[in-house]
């Protein structure tokens, strides 16, 4: 039956990572919009000099006129910034309200969202509001469709928390008239087209900067002065702020709001369009705030199940090398059957039957399994004319049919299965065999290596197999669930195949479903790294892709075919809570979920201290180099690919957790998947040079 392809899964992962992206965003611009309270703006402007001299109320015209109002004589417009601060604005509103006094309050939009309750307390008490921007940007610094969308968010953002819309605005970083710059007079043009009037300020008392209490009320000017007072209740530490506040109040005066001085119109009732806009802004910017926090904790657990995994298999793999070598001498258990099946393996079947036919284990025979090939395959086995070998040639049935003809035609009680691109070393098969003189071992999993590890791809692939293969492999084997004894080098009983029925041809993971098939009749699976094969990689990314798909397809089916073993007992269930458990979270979650982390990680590049990222990435990287060169050095690899694993976090990780998505997601879909052949290049006798001698099958 032909594949089913789903398609429409990239698009929705596609719209789903730039939603988190927008998401992340949203949480990065209005996280800590106040700026961590400074007052400071960056960069220089000429300044606007028809403004010098104007009182702190003004607007502008479209012309770029300016009109300006000071305060009358006797009244003091307090004013406070960058709020409301769910510690500090209560404590300044308690302290004017002790007083009898009013304030004006520009809020910033953000945190408005955040705190819609202190907004509505603030006109409750007779305060008014003013907007300070959605995200204290430097209206200056921005486009103008950025400076109106600022003005607009906060605007519906107070007028969803208290159904008002403010007329008065303060743009960040400001401060009194004569340090307008003529692109400030351009931002007062548009908050005055929109509506809004600018209040600046006749005295900034920098609090922000924390300069001391008394210095604080200093720069509030003389208690029976007029004028606008430029004050914060947000944005950082304002302990001197409401200190300041008690004395500049107990010192006497008339402190009223900028409208009440002025005579301007009070806030006017918000539209329904109006609230509505200002709670879907509310609702995004709490979605953004709980995604960011979601995929925080979803990072944090990646890192601490990463470092957990780590230091189980480092530890596996350390207990198991020091086991390896108190193993005794090679020994010779019987005759051996080595079954290869081969469908269109032309370009490597003579190397591969002639490395068999060229190991040192002393009675041993090569069943060569022609599926149907319509290459020169079954051609190229007859002219070699090797000895012990058998040719049978049967119509194409699959990889399992074809094993188990070879596996009735075997001679041996234990037998080898070999894929047909695969070259053994010299004493492989011997140590293969050697587990098996436990009774109680079923099935023994071989070494497999990359043989064509030129090019990034190649190279990849080497450091996967030796680093994530074998490091699980060797883990698999003291925890007694070993879910995979790979198709390049693998060693079975007779008795044990004929147990479990034979080879299974229900997925496309033959391999993988056959191991726990064995794992749940009750037999030991062991893994030998000394036991050495070389195979062919894809060497493209196309073929990559084809290949980890079938893998990925196939496991998941064994998976889901073999799912009983999480409540059997003995091997069946040291498979399935401990093989098929390891197996969902770091075959299947992990990489389902390492697409948001790595939408996170745009986001760390974006919003966070660029020295944070980078020192997370390279101690990551770090941490991959070093578990990488062991896993190297337990191998007896050199260490030449390790320049490559930086490069491994950009294009080769995100096609492996890729395959994962469209694996998932053609299972769930219950699309049937077609086997797919990688086209081979022909390993021939270049893998020679490349061998990693371990000794004969006589020699320790």
């Amino acid at each position: 039956m032909a594949a089913r392809t789903p398609r429409a899964h990239w698009f929705l992962l596609v719209l789903t990572g730039l939603f988190l992206l927008i998401e992340l965003a949203v949480h990065g611009l209005t996280a800590d919009p106040a700026g961590g309270g400074t007052g400071a703006r960056s960069g220089t402007a000429p300044l606007a000099p028809e403004l010098r001299g104007a009182g702190p109320v003004l607007t502008v015209d479209a012309d770029g006129t300016p009109h300006h109002t000071n305060l009358p004589a006797g009244l003091t417009a307090l004013t406070f910034d960058d709020g409301p601060d769910p510690r500090w604005t209560p404590a300044v509103l308690d302290t004017l309200r002790r007083h009898g006094a009013h304030a004006t309050f520009f809020v910033v939009g953000a945190r408005v969202n955040e705190h819609p309750d202190l907004v509505r307390r603030i006109l409750a008490e007779g305060h008014e509001l003013g907007v300070h921007t959605f995200t204290h940007a430097d209206l200056g610094a921005v486009a103008p469709w950025r400076r109106r969308l600022e003005l607009n968010l906060t605007a519906t953002a107070v007028a969803a928390a208290t159904g008002r819309t403010p007329r008065l605005m303060r743009p960040p970083y400001s401060s009194t008239p004569e340090g307008l710059t003529v692109t400030d007079r351009n931002v007062l043009r548009t908050a005055s087209a929109d509506g809004y009037v600018t209040v600046l300020a006749d005295h900034d008392t920098r609090d922000w900067r924390r300069p001391g209490v008394a210095e604080i009320v200093r720069a509030a000017g003389p208690a029976d002065g007029a004028g606008v007072v430029l004050l914060h209740d947000g944005g950082g530490d304002r302990a001197q702020t409401v200190e300041a506040l008690e004395r500049i109040l107990s010192a006497g005066g008339s402190f009223v709001t900028v409208s009440a001085a002025l005579g301007l119109p009070t806030a006017a009732p918000a539209s329904a369009g109006a609230r509505a806009r200002g709670l879907a802004s509310r609702w995004t910017q709490a979605g953004a705030r709980w995604t960011a926090r979601l995929l925080g904790w979803l990072v944090a657990l990646a890192v601490v199940l990463a470092l957990l995994r780590l230091a189980v298999q480092v530890a596996a793999a350390r207990r198991h090398s020091r086991r390896d070598r108190r193993e005794r001498r090679p020994r010779y258990l019987g005759p051996v059957s080595i079954v290869v099946p081969a469908w269109n393996e032309a370009a490597n079947i003579a190397a591969t039957v002639r490395s068999l036919i060229a190991n040192d284990y002393p009675d041993l025979e090569v069943i060569v399994v022609d599926d149907g090939s319509t290459d020169d395959t079954a051609a190229i086995v007859s002219r070699l004319g090797l000895p012990r070998v058998r040719l049978i040639q049967q119509p194409n049935g699959g990889k399992p049919a074809a094993l188990n003809t070879g596996i009735a035609a075997a001679r041996g009680e234990l037998l080898v299965l070999v894929d047909g691109d695969t070259v053994f070393e010299p004493d492989a098969v011997g140590r293969l065999v050697q587990p098996f003189a436990d009774p109680a071992v079923g099935a023994v999993s071989g070494n497999t290596k990359v043989a064509n590890r030129r090019g990034l791809i190649g190279r990849w692939q080497h450091l996967e197999y030796v680093v994530g293969f074998n490091l699980d492999r060797r883990m698999f084997d003291l925890a007694g669930c070993m879910p995979t004894v790979p198709g390049a080098i693998g060693a079975f009983r007779r008795r044990t195949l004929w147990a479990v029925d034979g080879v299974p041809g229900d997925t496309l993971a033959e391999d993988t479903d056959l191991t726990m098939a064995v794992l749940r009749d009750g037999w030991r699976v062991v893994y030998v790294d000394r036991a050495v094969a070389w195979t062919e990689a894809p060497a493209n990314v196309r073929q990559l892709w084809r290949q980890r798909h079938r893998w990925c397809y196939g496991t998941l089916q064994a998976m889901w075919k073999h799912r009983r073993a999480l409540r059997e007992r003995g091997a069946a269930g040291r498979l399935g809570r401990r093989g098929l458990a390891y197996l969902l979270v770091f075959q299947v979650a992990l990489p389902l979920a390492a697409p948001a982390v790595d939408v996170y990680a745009l986001y760390g590049l974006a919003f966070l201290p660029w020295w944070q990222t980078a020192a997370a990435w390279s101690g990551f990287v770090a941490l991959q180099l070093v578990t990488t060169a062991y896993a190297l050095r337990l191998d007896r690899e050199r260490y030449g690919a390790l320049w490559t694993v930086p490069l491994q976090q950009f294009g080769y990780r995100q096609v492996m957790y890729l395959v994962v998505v469209q694996s998932v997601v053609a299972a769930l879909l219950g699309g049937r998947q077609r086997w797919q052949a990688v086209a081979r290049t022909g390993l021939s006798e270049t893998v020679a040079p490349r061998r990693t001698t371990v000794g004969s099958a006589g020699a320790k």
